[in-house]
């Protein structure tokens, strides 16, 4: 029977066959037959002419959705392209503006050496005025500014010269380390030099309408983390079609060290000729005129230059963002050692420029569908619970009093800041009235310290206080915030540092686009030393924010906020946070670098004048420096207010002490900034496991794990951990079940967890029942000659997803003493089900 030949199909005959392709495109050949049986009209079709007919239909479909993939790439250059092209061309004016005031610049020295004259100095004088042009500050004509046609002049100019900044050559942009652009990157990002103020730009391509774009960037608290409120005191309508609004916002302060920021401005919306949406901002000062704003003695007033959003339509679909963020936020009025956080473009740019296109590119994945969460919860959701843990804290830090904080007096050292909040209604929400209060009356304490570190990064001190929790956290006290979640909180705990009886698993929730930030549960495991401590021997749960820990992120803070959680986590769950924010300053190479932690407190008080001793006569010549701010807070009951305070302020004070510890132990080495972080103890050094782990390889299978091309020191362990096949290590106990020690990223993504939680994952949790099988059969042959391969299987990861591997190899991995160290396995090809 000749079963290629063509069949020519009915209109009739397709829509029934279209039927059952919706339901199930690829259908079994009993279920094929039953359809022939049930549609008369398939009757005179073969079976085998069918099952081609399924075929072609799962192929047709298979080559749209490429086809479909790939104009979508097209247009995703194209535009890319089309940004580049542009920057290119800023680019070029740029170099030609520098080029004329170089020659300028030269044509004046030489006219001023060749006259004894004083007019040589007015003419160096001006010669310095003409380059200072490069960020000009018009001067603006008399004009009558409480009115809508003087507010619209403000408006035009302040359009104009954000354009020029956008576009144009106004400002000197550089672009920032490790903003590489492309179609999946974030974008161009550049930072200001030699500006008033300080000043980000950043330009990308996102998958939203301009219109949708536009209402995202207008409600700053949404996506911008240190901004407290935004209040819209008036709008009026232009002639044009635009809005002028003016706005009144408060920014909180990143430190306990210095106020807080707030901002008078006028925003103007509009629509430009081609298309363009724009939205633009200045602050309304004397200078430029108009009403000024509502006074407040709890901020510093800042001044927004002009900045903003220009927004542009790509063809197909989605929109071409310019961001530029220009502010003045009075650096002299703050400590001189915290002054490089106020005079930092890179820091503005994390803040606030990358910030805004990743809120965007992130609501866009999850608009169309490409961000998938689990545990039921849609990612606006998540995302709530990010802001609310990051506004808490904030809250904390600060203390506002419009929020009900004072300030508890000390105990003579000043180390420690202890704020109570007797109102927490206020602040906190209705819900926690009930829920977290005692009926005898109560209130929210906040203990809160500064330090200053040198030599840590932040992303690896965060990463350090996330996953090595046991190393600063008493879990007394712990177990003392999770009892505002119940009726009956017991005693006041005494802290006791290293108290930790318990272990942590971390369970992930959500994560942003690029894993810059990531929501966690963390379960707190108890276990009761003794009769009187069996309220400790409950599980405990915290939700967890870990951002920043990126260490190639210039001028990025890194942040660990977390709060206690009762089981049923509801989507209105209380919550009360607490934690760090490490904010690195501009680092300074003019001197030996010193490798203490210091006490912030103690900076501040040498003054201009004061005398302290010779060690400490160059505080600024370390290599890297960051501002660490803890702040924790804990319910109370009126009549042990003052036990709380203790217990808070001697806790932090522990807590202090195990950071500068922690710091010490990771900083580099004194002799070699390129050192790497040392060794935990108990553990091998992550570059000697990588040798280990290839060197047997090499010496049980003949075969080479991958080739290093390159003759750093830890080349090795990049190659390990950047492998495309799962590479996991097990302990090898005779006695006991096979522990996960290491993984490289590769296998955590596999496993679903992380370094830490790794380590309470058992091989046979995740090998299925013919893997284990397998592996107690082979288990002989890996002690007596070293490796096996063994055949494809299937096992599941730590949050119960099937997965499949086409094989899997697993050698010993001897130490330098050909000792058993471990037992290293590598899946191959692996991919969830």
């Amino acid at each position: 029977m000749d079963t290629s030949k063509y069949v020519r199909y009915t209109p009739e005959q397709v829509e029934a066959l279209e039927r059952v392709y919706s339901e199930c495109p690829k259908p079994s050949s009993l279920r094929r037959q039953q359809l022939i049986r049930e549609c008369p009209i398939l009757s005179n079709i073969e079976p085998k002419q069918i099952k081609v007919w399924f075929q072609n239909r799962r192929c047709r479909e298979k080559q749209r959705k490429e086809a479909s993939r790939l104009q979508t790439v097209n247009r995703k250059l194209t535009a890319m392209n089309k940004l580049l092209m542009e920057e290119n061309d800023r680019l070029q004016k740029q170099v030609s503006h520098l080029v004329y005031d170089n020659g300028y610049m030269r044509q004046q020295l030489q006219s001023a050496s060749g006259t004894t004259t004083d007019n040589s100095c007015e003419s160096v004088v001006m010669s310095g005025q003409q380059q200072q042009q490069q960020n000009p500050t018009p001067q603006h004509p008399q004009r009558d500014a409480n009115n809508p046609a003087g507010l619209l002049a403000i408006a035009e100019e302040a359009l104009a010269e954000f354009l020029s900044k956008a576009t144009g050559t106004a400002v000197d942009w550089v672009q920032m380390i490790g903003m590489k652009p492309g179609p999946d990157s974030i974008g161009i990002v550049a930072v200001s030099r030699n500006c008033s103020g300080v000043a980000a730009r950043a330009c990308g391509l996102v998958s939203l309408e301009p219109t949708k774009v536009a209402e995202i960037l207008k409600d700053c608290p949404s996506w911008f983390r240190d901004c407290r409120c935004l209040d819209v005191l008036s709008a009026i309508p232009t002639g044009n079609g635009g809005t002028i609004e003016l706005i009144y916002m408060q920014t909180y302060a990143p430190t306990t060290l210095a106020a807080a920021r707030d901002f008078w401005m006028l925003r103007y919306t509009a629509s430009l000729d081609d298309g363009s949406l724009v939205i633009c901002v200045r602050s309304l000062t004397t200078s430029t005129g108009g009403p000024s704003g509502p006074p407040n003695t709890s901020f510093v007033r800042a001044e927004m230059l002009p900045s903003g959003y220009l927004i542009r339509p790509c063809e197909g679909g989605g929109s071409i963002i310019h961001i530029v963020d220009h502010v003045d936020l009075d650096a002299w009025s703050v400590p001189e050692v915290l002054r490089p956080l106020y005079e930092s473009s890179k820091i503005l740019a994390q803040k606030m420029t990358i910030a805004a296109l990743r809120h965007i590119r992130q609501i866009a994945q999850e608009t169309s569908g490409e961000i998938q969460y689990g545990g039921g919860r849609q990612p606006a959701v998540l995302r709530t619970f990010s802001q609310r843990l990051c506004r808490g804290f904030n809250d904390a830090v600060n203390g506002f009093a419009d929020d009900g904080w004072s300030l508890l007096g000390s105990d003579g050292v000043e180390d420690v800041t202890i704020m109570v909040n007797s109102s927490p209604s206020k602040f906190l929400g209705s819900q926690y009235s009930t829920s977290m209060f005692s009926t005898f009356g109560g209130g929210v304490l906040c203990a809160k310290a500064s330090m200053l570190l040198q030599n840590v990064p932040p992303a690896l001190l965060v990463r350090f206080l996330r996953e090595h929790r046991s190393e600063w956290a008493d879990y007394g006290v712990d177990a003392y915030s999770a009892a505002c979640l119940r009726a009956s909180p017991f005693a006041v705990p005494c802290a006791r540092p290293g108290g930790f009886p318990g272990s942590q698993v971390i369970l992930p929730l959500a994560h942003t686009v690029e894993h810059e930030e990531f929501l966690e549960v963390v379960r707190l495991e108890g276990h009761a030393f003794s009769p009187e401590d069996v309220a400790l021997a409950r599980d405990m749960y915290l939700l967890q924010l870990c951002s920043g820990v990126d260490e190639n992120a210039v001028g990025a803070s890194a942040q660990l906020v977390f709060a206690p959680i009762d089981e049923s986590f509801a989507d209105d769950a209380p919550l009360l946070p607490s934690g760090f924010r490490v904010i690195p300053l501009d680092p300074k190479t003019d001197g030996p670098a010193a490798t203490r932690t210091l006490d912030l407190a103690s900076t501040l008080e040498v003054g201009a004048g004061g005398a302290r001793p010779a060690s400490e006569a160059d505080l600024n010549s370390y290599n890297l420096r960051s501002v660490l701010t803890i702040a924790f807070q804990f319910t109370f009951e009126n009549h042990l207010r003052d036990n709380v305070a203790a217990m808070a302020r001697q806790y932090v004070r522990s807590v202090v002490g195990s950071v500068q510890r922690v710091a010490m132990a990771i900083s580099p080495s004194r002799l070699s900034s390129h050192a790497g972080p040392k060794p935990l103890p108990g553990s091998p050094e992550a570059l000697t496991l990588a040798q280990w782990i290839c060197r047997g390889y090499r010496v049980h299978t003949g075969g080479e794990l991958f080739q290093v091309d390159s003759q750093a020191g830890d080349a090795i362990l990049k190659q390990l951990w950047h492998h495309s096949d799962a590479i996991l290590c097990c302990s090898v106990k005779t006695n006991a079940s096979p522990v996960f020690t290491f993984a490289n990223q590769a296998g955590l993504d596999m496993l679903e967890t992380t370094l830490v939680a790794l380590q309470d994952i058992m091989l046979d949790k995740i090998l299925d029942e013919a893997g284990r099988k397998i592996l107690c059969s082979e288990f002989s042959k890996i002690m007596q000659q070293g490796f096996a391969y063994l055949p494809a299987g299937l096992c599941v990861s730590s949050m119960g997803r099937p997965l499949s591997y086409e094989q899997a190899i697993t050698w010993k991995v001897l130490d330098d003493d050909d000792s058993n160290h471990c037992l290293a396995f590598m899946f191959i090809n692996w991919s969830f089900v």
